[in-house]
């Protein structure tokens, strides 16, 4: 972690949204901008599947961010007036606690003795940190792709505990064709020879099944319209060829980013996140979105996605849009005409950036 990154141990029994509960917990995050007397300027970003807290840079790390291009002096999330906060999710592997992280009563990685994860929890990790802060409302929550499910479950924990909400490429729940493919990531992870039931180590890293998940994830977090422009029929000179492929710019496109990720995040941490995110249900304790809602937000929300997201495809947004539209609430959404699918919030700042600094105004 960097230097910037901070910590909130909490020594107490932490439990469970599914029912069991961890001895205590460890969550990592950081900060940007200043916290004002009234306390009524904080904007919490939660994040996707795999990044750390480290969504900008600071003075302190100045290592760029994963939404360095939002976050910061004059940028769409401006750190001049908002003080932003972002947290790695509870099961992460990345400075908070999650089956990478020690089990006290074995004193090894917890791996999958780790208890089931929700969303849930992950929302309620996080406000342990807001609550650490003295924060009792924040100005502004943010949620693009898992983040989007995080800020549900938050809402649905903390009824009006924010007076702005921003969901970007998410959804209520995720599609069949969304848990088709976490489930093949999974599968792919968890037979290979050296996943061994979670024992694996350093050394023998289940390299080809992470590599494989990776892959896959590429594939349903891009479109097919973007590749068609960058890569077309090219041919790669950059991998030795296999008998049976490495003969594209695409595989060599997808080899590169399945070989950056491989050591970067723990293979039981991908498990346990990707499971929580399938089943995942904002309406599993109220009638319908619109109930939700109802009951859980009153403020001025901003609702966007892509048409060429395939993972959180465009009419689950729309779907969003029209329960926060029908409690009254101002709503504004948006379909961008990005080409580069589910990433494209990572990605296509041009396009997400003025729509979130509209909404902050």
């Amino acid at each position: 972690m960097g230097p910037a990154t901070k910590y909130l141990v909490i020594d107490k029994p932490f439990p469970l949204y599914r029912g069991e509960r961890l001895p205590g917990l460890q969550l990592a995050w950081e900060s940007w901008g200043k916290l004002n007397d009234k306390r009524d300027n904080a904007v919490l970003v939660m994040t996707g599947l795999s990044p750390g807290a480290h969504a900008a840079s600071s003075a302190k790390d100045p290592e760029p961010g994963w939404w360095e291009e939002m976050i910061g002096p004059g940028k769409p999330i401006d750190t001049r007036r908002f003080f932003v906060i972002c947290v790695n999710s509870l099961g992460s592997c990345k400075g908070s606690t999650g089956p990478a992280s020690i089990n006290p009563a074995s004193g090894k990685p917890w791996r999958l003795k780790f208890p089931e994860l929700a969303i849930e929890d992950i929302a309620r990790g996080t406000r342990q940190v807001i609550e650490h802060l003295g924060i009792e409302k924040l100005h502004a929550l943010i949620g693009p792709s898992m983040g989007g499910l995080t800020a549900m479950a938050w809402l649905k924990q903390y009824p009006q505990s924010t007076e702005r909400l921003c969901l970007i490429s998410t959804a209520c729940s995720a599609t069949p064709f969304a848990i088709a493919i976490r489930s093949l990531q999974r599968e792919a992870i968890v037979t290979d020879r050296n996943f061994r039931d979670g024992a694996y180590t350093e050394d023998d890293w289940p390299e080809v099944g992470m590599r494989l998940a990776r892959k896959l994830g590429m594939i349903s977090y891009r479109s097919a319209g973007e590749w068609q422009q960058r890569f077309g029929r090219r041919r790669q000179d950059y991998f030795p060829a296999t008998l049976f492929g490495m003969r594209f710019e695409i595989e060599s496109y997808l080899e590169t980013h399945a070989r950056k990720f491989v050591g970067q995040f723990d293979p039981c941490c991908y498990l346990y996140l990707s499971r929580a995110m399938d089943n995942f249900d904002a309406c599993d304790s109220d009638e319908n979105l619109k109930a939700l809602f109802d009951r859980s937000f009153t403020g001025h929300a901003l609702v966007l996605g892509v048409a060429s997201d395939i993972l959180f495809p465009l009419n689950q947004q729309e779907e969003l849009a029209k329960a926060l539209e029908a409690t009254g609430s101002e709503v504004s959404f948006q379909a961008l005409p990005s080409v580069q699918g589910h990433d494209a919030f990572l990605v296509d700042f041009e396009r997400f950036g003025p729509p979130i600094a509209e909404w902050l105004e």
